[in-house]
């Protein structure tokens, strides 16, 4: 009888601190959603940082309309957008925003015989393309330009996001300033008015798709396009040189970024000056609340976003995406300092 009673004391011991245990960890799993543009990286980070923490972080990507919409509920503890806010919109929801990582959107073909970076647009080709108004792959525009290869008399389909996306926002942003006929007919956001083509739901929908069809040309993150080993395009930027998607490229489109004026860091980085600068890259960002009701909560999230900022680089790197610079990561981190309190107090050190 004494074996037992001490076994039902053991067990209601190992009860009462299984329930003194199991909120602390709840406190500190930290939910996500939003933009599909840095999801490859994000989820490199969140299951190192849940190795070396212990901290759980999920992420769903849903897209960048989605990002925001959930944040601005309150439904989760962080948004992701790769289009940013304007910082009036940003004082109105009562939220920030700050840069996570940099990279590039890259348009991704499916021609027989034309391997990653041997098609050549203009960036007037690329836009006619997607506004509908070049619909074989065999026009004398595109054929112009790719003398050496054997371009087919065939239809062109056009794929792109189905979801509000930041990913399209870059993109349309992109063609809205390069083109005054796409400018007209479509202009750029999160969602658009697509002249034509066929949707798919978030960059690994897209990959997927044009992977499938023959003859399709659709936009997705460089990450996506270079996992899928899909065949990339080869642009001509601002200065008129013809470069390739790296992150060489993509650095030298963020190098004249102008981070200190940018209201809320509000900054776009498409059809960027400079020789080597990739014509479409884009920062991608985050947006919590700058009224925080668990002071604990948030203070586990500034503990993960300065862990990515102080040990993620390498690892971004290696999936082709740009470290935000380390400047601009002062910047974040008085602004964290600054405008994000709990009960009055500032949440971060």
């Amino acid at each position: 009888m004494r074996e037992v009673r001490k076994s039902i004391l053991a067990l209601a011991a190992v009860a009462v601190v299984g329930a003194l245990v199991l909120p602390a960890i709840a406190a500190t799993t930290l939910n996500g959603a939003g933009a599909t543009f840095p999801e490859p990286i994000y989820s490199v980070w969140m299951y190192k940082y849940n190795e070396i923490k212990g901290i759980r972080v999920n992420y769903q990507g849903i897209g960048s309309s989605g990002g925001q919409r959930q944040i601005k509920a309150k439904t989760v503890d962080f948004g992701g957008s790769d289009a940013p806010m304007k910082g009036p919109d940003l004082r109105e929801a009562g939220l920030i925003q700050f840069p996570m990582v940099i990279g590039g959107v890259v348009p991704i073909v499916n021609i027989k015989g034309v391997g990653p970076g041997e098609l050549k647009l203009t960036n007037e080709a690329l836009a006619a393309v997607f506004a509908g108004d070049i619909t074989f792959w065999d026009d004398e525009a595109i054929k112009a330009t790719n003398p050496e290869l054997e371009l087919p008399n065939e239809p062109i389909t056009i794929v792109h996001r189905a979801d509000g996306s930041g990913t399209t926002w870059i993109f349309t942003n992109f063609l809205d300033k390069v083109s005054p006929s796409w400018h007209e007919k479509a202009g750029f956001g999160k969602v658009v008015p697509w002249p034509v083509g066929v949707g798919a739901k978030g960059n690994p929908g897209v990959a997927a798709y044009v992977q499938r069809v023959n003859g399709s040309v659709g936009y997705v993150e460089f990450a996506f396009a270079k996992q899928n080993n899909l065949s990339h395009v080869t642009l001509k930027n601002k200065s008129g040189s013809w470069v390739q998607p790296t992150i060489e490229s993509f650095q030298a489109a963020a190098a004249s970024a102008d981070w200190e004026s940018a209201d809320g860091y509000y900054l776009v980085l498409t059809d960027q000056p400079g020789e080597g600068s990739w014509p479409i890259a884009g920062a991608t960002f985050v947006l919590i609340h700058r009224e925080q009701e668990d002071a604990a909560k948030v203070k586990a999230m500034f503990n993960f976003f300065d862990w990515c900022y102080d040990h993620g680089d390498e690892m971004a790197i290696e999936k082709d995406y740009v470290p935000v610079p380390e400047n601009v990561v002062e910047m974040v981190r008085n602004t964290w300092r600054t405008d994000v309190v709990s009960g009055g107090k500032a949440c971060y050190k």
